[in-house]
């Protein structure tokens, strides 16, 4: 069992440092290739709208063939992109390689969480969660470093090659090793996977254009064609008994009101985290280094509370747990908005933490909750579904953190605070919803 986690937790890791760790890098690869650096942006974006788009298709691959498979295919994918990445002489070569990582990226995190489930016995489906859940935010967090670390040994080549000696371990490890779950053979619906790409693609890329003034159209557009693609996708797989968007999954109240809960606190912490470097760094007259050691104890505290949740999630009702959670990320949220620009250090610490222990116990206990009240031949996409939910709601934190300070001439950074505690309130609005906890026999 700690061996095929192994095999997941390499796979979550690698996936998620790709997510940031370019970003570091992207100064010297848009000097080396010779792009401007709004060009060498997509680089970035390249990757995560490859993620996005296909999650839910990887998904139901993963239903029809085993999890197992599409997971081991989708780190095979993400280490040939890997590979042509550290080989791209131009930036062409090398957006197309970003969407092969990202493709293959988007495999893996489609199905891994389903795999989770099956890997774990049903009484500790909620330890394997947390396991999961702290090893992406680990990955998110340290990522500026770790590329940092290799920087100052190589070129920016080095960040994508590292990638290949432990995608290896991974697939060793992971062949013999990984669960082989049940199947539900259907034919694959690439009319409503093409369909699904796009809806995501332009909702999240329509979101973060209207964050700036110059791209609002470009924003209105996207979000127009996202729609017309979701309206025709809903038409589509009305009636189909497991369809690719899980429409059967999101009628079902325990399901959609985990999934609203997760969207707005990702979108909660999201805003909060553009917002709040503002106030240190502008309200306050913190430098950059003082900025970023005040943002740390939030991911430190999250990272601490994961496995404590983890063990909670399988003993007590996720609504409950979660909504404790995030009643003191909301109180950590309307305090951080509302603190002096005289506080000192530990002042803005303790509300930092008490923000970081919230999301440390939510995670956990209502991404079991969102995983559990599918069916175990839904898992995949269940496990997309989480997925979408948090790539969405940090998507669109992030829009409305730039919202806020195109609204608002003077305290746009503080009010982004206050818009986060707004979103927070509406998660735990929607944890306390939940009327049951989910039995731990919806696992057999």
């Amino acid at each position: 069992m700690r061996l095929a986690m192994l095999a997941i937790c390499l796979g979550v890791t690698l996936s998620g440092l790709d997510g940031v760790i370019v970003n570091v890098a992207l100064p010297q690869i848009s000097q080396q290739l010779q792009v401007s650096a709004a060009a060498s942006v997509w680089i970035a974006t390249t990757y995560q709208l490859a993620v996005i788009a296909s999650l839910l298709p990887c998904a139901a691959v993963g239903e029809s063939i085993g999890y197992r498979r599409v997971y081991l295919a989708g780190m095979a994918v993400f280490l040939a992109g890997s590979a042509a990445c550290a080989l791209s002489v131009n930036l062409p070569l090398l957006l197309a390689s970003r969407a092969l990582q990202g493709v293959g990226g988007g495999a893996m995190i489609g199905v891994s969480m389903a795999l989770v489930r099956f890997i774990y016995p049903p009484k500790r489906v909620g330890q394997g969660i947390a396991l999961y859940g702290l090893v992406a935010a680990l990955s998110m967090t340290i990522g500026p470093s770790v590329a940092a670390a290799i920087l100052s040994v190589g070129p920016w080549p080095w960040l994508f090659a590292v990638n290949l000696p432990i995608g290896a371990v991974a697939l060793a490890l992971g062949m013999p090793l990984l669960p082989h779950t049940g199947t539900t053979p259907r034919k694959f619906d690439a009319v409503g996977a093409l369909l699904s790409a796009v809806m995501f693609v332009s909702l999240i890329g329509g979101v973060e254009a209207l964050g700036e003034v110059r791209t609002l159209g470009w924003g209105v557009g996207l979000l127009a064609l996202g729609s017309v693609c979701g309206f025709v996708l809903v038409r589509h797989q009305s009636g189909q008994a497991t369809p690719l968007l899980p429409l059967d999954l999101l009628t079902h109240r325990p399901f959609f009101l985990a999934g609203t809960t997760s969207f707005c606190t990702y979108a909660a912490q999201a805003t909060a985290f553009v917002a709040l470097p503002f106030v240190f760094h502008q309200d306050m007259m913190k430098s950059v280094t003082q900025t970023g050691v005040l943002m740390t104890p939030w991911p430190f505290l999250t990272v601490l509370a994961a496995p404590v949740s983890g063990r909670l999630a399988d003993r007590l009702p996720p609504g409950v747990l979660t909504g404790i959670g995030l009643i003191g990320l909301t109180a950590g949220l309307v305090l951080l908005a509302t603190v002096g620009d005289a506080a000192s250090a530990p002042d803005i610490v303790w509300r930092m933490g008490l923000c970081g222990l919230g999301v440390g116990l939510f995670q956990a206990p209502n991404n079991r909750a969102m995983l559990l009240s599918a069916p175990p031949a839904r898992s995949g996409s269940a496990s997309g579904m989480v997925a979408v939910a948090r790539i969405s709601g940090m998507a669109f934190g992030a829009t409305v953190a730039a919202l806020s300070f195109t609204l608002f001439k003077e305290g746009g950074d503080r009010n982004g605070v206050l818009i986060a505690a707004g979103l927070s309130t509406l998660a735990c609005i929607a944890s306390f919803m939940r009327s049951r906890p989910v039995p731990a026999s919806a696992t057999s």
